[in-house]
This record gives C-alpha cells, structure tokens and sequence, in this order.
C-alpha cells in the first residue's frame, strides 16, 4: 500500500519499495509502498544492525499521518515471532516435539513411554500400543482407541471423556481420578485387574463393567470390582 508520510531520519534497510539489498540511511520523503515482511527483509534487518554496531532496528517516531498501518505492523510481529504452528499442541514426555492431537497414530508404538500430559484430543489411536507407558493426565478426548493395548499403563488423572475403547485391553492398567464422562465407550474392553477408583461413570456404563470385571491390580492393590463399587 501507498503512504505519505513527513520527512524522518533512521537507518534500516528499506528502499522505496523495500527491494534493495542494500540498507537505506538518510531522509526520506514522498510515497513509498511497504511489502509484508519476509525472512529475506528480516535478513536485511540483521545486516543494517551488524554494519551499525550500537544501532537496532529503528521505527520512526511519526507525527501526523500514521507511518504504518495496523495491519502491516501485525505481519512483522508475525514474521519476527518465526512460531511453527505445527507446535501448537505440544505435550509432555519424549513426544513433545510431536503432534499427536487430531491425527491418524493407527498402530504406532508407545509403549513403555512417559506421556504425560500429552495430548491425543480426537486422534485415531487404532491398536495402538501404549503398553506400561505413563499417561499421568494425558487427554484422550474423543480419541478412538478401538483395540488398544493400554495394559499396565498409567492412566492417572486422564481424560477419558468420549474416548472409544471397544475392545481395548486395560488389564492391569491404573486410572485412578481418570475422568470418563459423555459417552465413553468400554464395550468388548479386557478390563481385568484395572483400577478404577474414583472414575465418574454413568449407572450404564458401571453396570456393564460390573459384569466383566475382576482381577486386583497390582500396583495398588485394588479390586476391579471393589473400584467400580459394584453391587
């Protein structure tokens, strides 16, 4: 976009249209057009700074007309920020650096891992492997979890809320304080020697695995039936 602004004095690298390789130091005036930013103009920045010791990179103190609209000044706040937005939902554990929310993990191996905290939300988790591993407060939120192998693992403070684990096994697992609202699907899951203590479950859902369940777990020590309170 064109804009006039009054006359301003500053050292960066900025041409009339901000093309230039090479910086720009002395009064400018008139009409110039400003590009959103890119990393080459950043690159631009780094250099003015390098062949100006002592000097950053200088924003004119406008008086009058505004220099730069909102808008642009937005993009350089972007581009300078350099966030990979594929980062965004990282979680805890070995696999923080790695998106696991909202995709298709059918088959991957987790076993054994520390995953806490990590996030699953709405992951394909089809025959997964997550045998032993640490999932203290990690969220399955309307993950798909059909035929998982959640055995022995460490499923403490989860959520669990939607989650589908038809025929998963979760024998022997702990999930102590999970949280298993909405529709939580257990149907055709091995649920031998898991812990349940303090899971909120619907009077459906507790009579069904009341029917299946037993076995006592041994890190706590608990009776599945005894930590499902069945009758």
């Amino acid at each position: 976009m064109a804009t006039t602004a009054p006359s301003i004095r500053c050292t960066v690298p900025i041409t009339t249209r901000l093309s230039s390789s090479k910086p720009f130091s002395g009064t400018l005036h008139g009409s110039f057009r400003l590009r959103p930013p890119t990393l080459g103009i950043l690159s631009l920045f780094e250099k003015a700074r390098r062949n100006s010791p002592g000097s950053g990179i200088c924003l004119p103190k406008v008086v009058g007309e505004t220099l730069v609209h909102a808008g642009t000044l937005a993009l350089l706040t972007a581009s300078l920020s350099l966030v990979d937005p594929a980062l965004a939902f990282k979680g805890g554990g070995p696999y923080g650096a790695e998106v696991t929310r909202g995709q298709d993990l059918t088959g991957k191996d987790f076993s054994g891992r520390s995953l806490i905290k990590q996030d699953f939300k709405t992951s394909i988790l089809r025959q997964a492997n997550f045998r032993g591993a640490k999932l203290l407060a990690a969220s399955f939120f309307d993950a798909d979890l059909t035929g998982a192998d959640l055995s022995d693992a460490d499923l403490r403070g989860a959520d669990l809320s939607l989650a589908n684990f038809t025929k998963a096994n979760l024998s022997n697992a702990n999930l102590e304080g999970a949280l298993a609202t909405g529709n939580t699907s257990f149907k055709g899951s091995n649920i031998k020697g898991a812990d349940f203590t303090d899971v909120p479950l619907r009077d459906d859902q507790r009579d069904y695995l009341c029917k299946v369940a037993d076995g006592v777990n041994p890190v706590t020590g608990n009776a599945t039936r005894d930590s499902l309170l069945c009758k």
